[in-house]
């Protein structure tokens, strides 16, 4: 009975350990075959549609195609890679900052470019922080973040608090389809998107397809269902 216990107990600290290793690494998201995925992109392309989302996930090696540096106001602790865009996307994000700011509507980048590595380590950072529940609600994993195409940014303003009854964030869910962007995250979408409202956000479809989105309120998982 004694070598039984101890085996028993053996097994559970054992068990324990690897608990807190594969907790630690977040799974190693590093293997795209560990996000189980029922679509992976594998080039970077032209198309202003992409759909990227926890069914669509982009390859560690995806690097969008003319990334360029925002001529825009960051916060002073946004890195220099997520200081830059896919141009078509960063002349027109650089237009809609512009026109804001002639309404008196302040608009500072926050985060715009992410590579898959840099989103790993974001994932990480928050598990550690704010636990798994909080990371899976908030903070997509490596190559299911929209950062990583190129063609989507965070923005705040000079307080730091982008709720929806701010003022810029309303110019912004009212304006951004003029600019070919679309709120991807919208309030009472969460089922469809995956991922919780999130005003700031926002994704370069085109102006043709932003202003059909805004006006049928609608998310780019239901435009690109119908239109398919």
């Amino acid at each position: 009975m004694k070598k039984i216990a101890k085996l028993f107990g053996l097994i559970i600290i054992l068990a324990t350990i690897a608990f807190v290793v594969g907790f630690n690494l977040v799974g190693d998201l590093t293997n795209e075959e560990n996000i189980n995925p029922k679509k992976v992109i594998n080039t970077a392309n032209e198309d202003y549609t992409i759909l990227v989302n926890k069914t669509n996930v982009l390859r560690s090696n995806y690097t969008p195609k003319n990334l360029v540096k925002l001529n825009i106001e960051f916060l002073s602790d946004t890195s220099n890679e997520s200081r830059c865009m896919e141009k078509k996307a960063a002349d027109s994000l650089e237009d809609l900052v512009a026109t804001a700011k002639k309404e008196n509507i302040i608009l500072i980048g926050s985060s715009a470019y992410r590579s898959y590595k840099s989103q790993l380590r974001i994932l990480k950072e928050e598990t550690d922080k704010k636990g798994v529940d909080y990371a899976d609600k908030y903070v997509a994993k490596p190559g299911q973040s929209e950062h990583q195409s190129g063609l989507a940014v965070d923005v705040t303003n000079r307080v730091r608090c982008f709720d929806k009854t701010s003022k810029e964030a309303q110019w912004l869910a009212n304006n951004a389809y003029k600019f070919g962007f679309i709120l991807r995250y919208p309030d009472g979408k969460e089922d469809i998107t995956g991922y919780n409202y999130e005003p700031w956000h926002i994704r370069y479809v085109g102006k043709d397809i932003a202003k059909e989105i805004y006006m049928k309120n609608i998310t780019l998982e239901e435009y690109l269902s119908y239109k398919s």
